[in-house]
């Protein structure tokens, strides 16, 4: 067995006692070797489970109040005093100015994509055919560079851009738990259809209700006015 005390003493990388100590697998723990096959012939004696354990996690005052918004369909925002930050998500305090804050105000719900992401693969490595579409959401109504990680749906992929104008896709009503999934994806705002313009004729002006056509070089008569001249009997 080796000396305990030469143990503790740290060999320089790259000599020749380094290179010749014994693994520490090896020295400490011998054993023997296994191969990824020996588990699959059944010579190892192997236990599947499966745990599940219950916990409770107190989200806090801001967070709270931010998911019991998203269950009312509601994007909620904090505002820092004196600065007039809109923060989101929501926090009990300005991390720039250590100021705490309490005021709420609500979002209306749309922003511009700030960077986006085309994914072809699931969490577990698995390749994907139609694309997911995280998105970073700069949120209006928040202050510059506030916004929230979402994902982007109702549109090609190869349509999305950054800048574009977009707007939150609510769960209905009755699905809702207090949860960013309470909003299902952020969708592209359509544009507004532009009025077309109304064009005149050149040279026709319009008439003023109840005015008659007139031949050139006649005068309008004043109202009131009598003709002169007798009427022959």
């Amino acid at each position: 067995m080796s000396d305990p005390k030469k143990r503790d003493i740290a060999e320089p990388r790259g000599s020749t006692a380094y290179r010749s100590r014994p693994a520490p697998m090896d020295a400490d723990f011998p054993g023997t070797a296994l191969r990824s096959s020996d588990f699959k012939s059944g010579k190892v004696l192997k236990v599947d489970d499966e745990y599940r354990v219950a916990y409770a996690w107190d989200a806090g005052i801001a967070i709270g109040a931010y998911l019991d918004g998203l269950r009312e369909g509601k994007l909620l925002a904090s505002v820092a005093p004196g600065s007039d930050r809109i923060m989101v998500p929501p926090r009990t305090f300005c991390e720039l100015s250590w100021t705490p804050s309490q005021k709420l105000v609500e979002l209306p719900g749309t922003g511009r994509i700030n960077t986006f992401s085309l994914s072809y693969v699931n969490w577990d490595a698995t390749r994907r055919s139609e694309p997911l579409m995280p998105a970073v959401i700069e949120l209006d109504g928040a202050s510059e560079g506030m916004g929230i990680l979402h994902m982007l749906g109702g549109i090609d992929p190869e349509e999305v851009e950054i800048g574009m104008a977009v707007r939150a896709v609510w769960r209905p009503e009755a699905e809702r738990e207090g949860s960013i999934t309470d909003i299902l994806y952020f969708e592209p705002i359509p544009a507004k259809p532009k009025k077309a313009a109304s064009k005149k004729k050149a040279g026709n002006k319009a008439k003023k209700p109840g005015s008659k056509d007139k031949k050139p070089g006649t005068k309008a008569k004043k109202p009131g006015k009598a003709a002169t001249g007798r009427a022959k009997s």
